[in-house]
C-alpha cells in the first residue's frame, strides 16, 4: 500500500547522502516495518532487514562482539542475512531498534564509517528503559508515523482522483454538490469504522468485511495491552485505567479529561506519567489547553486540563465496543447510515485529532470556564498557529444549530484570529465571515 511517508523517506536518501541515519518512531502496527522495506526495495542495490524482535542467530553476538572491527562486522552480518552489501549502495534496517538499544548506540560510528545507509524503525522508542544507559546518535534524524489518512485510505481503495477534487474545492470554498458530497461522507464515515491501521485497511479493501477487521483491530488493541503490561512498570494499573475510560470520557459533550471518572481519589500528579507513557507510545493523541492562545500556542498550555483522543478513530470504534460481540454488522451501519448520535461527536472530534497529529500540529484546544455565570463559558475543540494567527476549528455534529462558543471566542481574541472554521457533515459554506466545511476537508487545514 502507498504511504506518503515514502517520499519523506526518498528526501532523506538525497539530502543526506549517507550522512545521518533515519529513525521512523510510530504505534505499533501502523506500518513502519512494511515502508522501510519497500523503501529498501525500491531504492538499493540490496540490503539488511535486522528484526530485534525476532533476530537471526548469531545476529547480537555480532553487535557485541565485533562492533569495533566493522569490516568484520559487515561480513558477518552479510552472511547470517545471505545479502552481499555494496559501499553507497545498500541499506541496512534495524527494526523494532528499541528491544536492542545498543545497535541505536551505535549508529553514530556506522555513520561516521560511510559505507552504507541506515534506517531504523521502533515503537516505545522514546521510553526511559529504551534510552537508559545509551548515549543518543546526534547522527540520527527523527520523523514519526502515523496510521493512514484519508487520503491513503482511498488510495488503498484504488480512488486517485477524490482528493485533488477536494483539494480544489477547498482551495475555491466551493461546494462539491448534493450528490458528490453525500458519496464523499459516506467514503469517510467507513474511513472512521476501518480506521487507518494498514492490516484493517487491507482487508477491508480486498474483503469488505466489517466483521473481518473488527477481529484485526481488537487483535491490534490487544498488543497494545500486552505493551502496557511489559513496559509501563509502576504506572501499569493507572495506564489501564486511562485507555480503558477514553470512550466514556469522549462521549459526553464536556470532552476534558476527568480523572475523578476513574477514581474520585485520583489526582493528576500520580497520573502524568502515565500520560506521557500513553503519550509517547502514540497510542493516544493529547490535546492541551491553551489558556492565553498567541501563535506561540505551547507558551501558554495548561497541562492540567487535557483531552485524550486515540491515535487511530477505528481503534477507538473497536476499544468503545471491546466487550460485545460483532452481531450483523448493526453497530457499523448505524454509525454508517448516521443513526448513532450518541456517540457521533466522539468520532469526529477523534478523527479530527489523528488528521492534524498526522499535519504535523501538536494538538491545543481552549476552555474558559466562568463559575460565576455560565453563559460565559467558551469551549474551542482545536485551535492551530499558521505562524502569524491563530485558526480556531470547531467540530459540530448533524445535529449542529449555532456556534456560540465560537462567537464568544472571536469576541474575545479577534484581532489575533485569521481563519475560522466549523467542520461539519454539510458541504462547504461560508457565512458570517466563519468557513464551514465537511469534516473531511480537515486534511487541509
Amino acid at each position: 500500500m502507498e504511504r506518503k511517508i515514502y517520499g519523506r523517506l526518498q528526501q532523506w536518501k538525497a539530502e543526506s547522502q549517507g550522512s545521518s541515519a533515519l529513525l521512523i518512531d510510530g504505534a505499533r502496527r501502523v506500518g513502519k516495518s512494511y515502508i522501510a522495506e519497500a523503501f529498501a526495495r525500491q531504492e538499493y542495490r540490496s540490503y539488511i532487514m535486522i528484526d530485534f524482535s525476532y533476530p537471526r542467530p548469531g545476529t547480537l553476538a555480532c553487535f557485541k562482539e565485533d562492533s569495533y572491527d566493522l569490516d568484520l562486522f559487515f561480513a558477518k552480518l552479510s552472511a547470517i542475512y545471505g545479502r552481499q552489501l555494496y559501499k553507497r549502495e545498500s541499506l541496512i534496517i534495524f527494526d523494532e531498534v528499541q528491544l536492542y538499544p545498543p545497535a541505536r548506540q551505535l549508529i553514530k560510528h556506522l555513520v561516521a564509517d560511510g559505507r552504507y545507509d541506515y534506517l531504523e524503525t521502533g515503537s516505545l522508542i522514546s521510553l526511559h528503559k529504551n534510552v537508559h544507559q545509551i548515549l543518543i546518535p546526534s547522527e540520527e534524524e527523527h520523523i514519526e508515523m502515523f496510521p493512514m489518512d484519508f487520503e491513503e485510505y482511498l488510495w488503498a481503495m484504488g480512488d486517485k482522483t477524490t482528493i485533488p477534487f477536494l483539494s480544489d474545492c477547498f482551495a475555491r470554498r466551493q461546494p462539491l454538490g448534493q450528490e458528490l458530497h453525500r458519496k464523499v461522507l459516506n467514503d469517510y464515515r467507513q474511513y472512521m469504522l476501518v480506521g487507518g491501521m494498514p492490516q484493517a485497511v487491507q482487508s477491508y479493501a480486498v474483503k469488505r468485511d466489517f466483521a473481518d477487521i473488527d477481529r484485526i483491530k481488537k487483535r491490534i488493541l490487544a498488543l497494545y495491552y500486552e505493551d502496557i503490561g511489559k513496559y509501563a512498570g509502576n504506572n501499569t494499573e493507572k495506564v489501564f485505567s486511562i485507555i480503558d475510560n477514553i470512550p466514556e470520557q469522549l462521549s459526553k459533550k464536556e470532552k476534558k479529561y476527568k480523572l475523578s471518572n476513574i477514581n474520585n481519589n485520583a489526582r493528576r500528579r500520580t497520573y502524568d506519567d502515565a500520560f506521557i507513557w500513553l503519550e509517547r507510545s502514540m497510542i493516544i493523541n493529547r490535546c492541551l489547553n491553551a489558556t492565553d492562545p498567541t501563535v506561540g500556542l505551547s507558551m501558554s498550555c495548561d497541562h492540567t486540563t487535557h483531552k485524550c483522543y486515540m491515535g487511530d478513530t477505528g481503534l477507538l470504534v473497536s476499544l468503545t465496543f471491546r466487550d460485545k460481540e460483532y452481531i450483523d454488522n448493526m453497530l457499523y451501519k448505524s454509525i454508517l447510515l448516521d443513526k448513532l448520535n450518541v456517540n457521533e461527536g466522539m468520532l469526529l472530534e477523534n478523527v479530527v485529532a489523528q488528521t492534524l497529529r498526522s499535519q504535523g500540529y501538536k494538538l491545543f484546544f481552549y476552555s474558559r470556564v466562568d463559575t460565576q455565570n455560565r453563559i460565559n463559558n467558551i469551549e474551542i475543540d482545536f485551535i492551530i498557529s499558521n505562524n502569524k494567527k491563530i485558526l480556531p476549528i470547531e467540530v459540530k455534529s448533524s445535529s449542529y444549530r449555532n456556534h456560540s462558543s465560537l462567537d464568544k471566542f472571536i469576541n474575545k481574541f479577534n484581532s489575533r484570529l485569521g481563519e475560522k472554521f466549523i467542520l461539519y457533515q454539510k458541504d462547504v459554506m461560508v457565512k458570517d465571515g466563519i468557513i464551514h466545511l465537511p469534516v473531511y476537508m480537515a486534511m487541509f487545514l
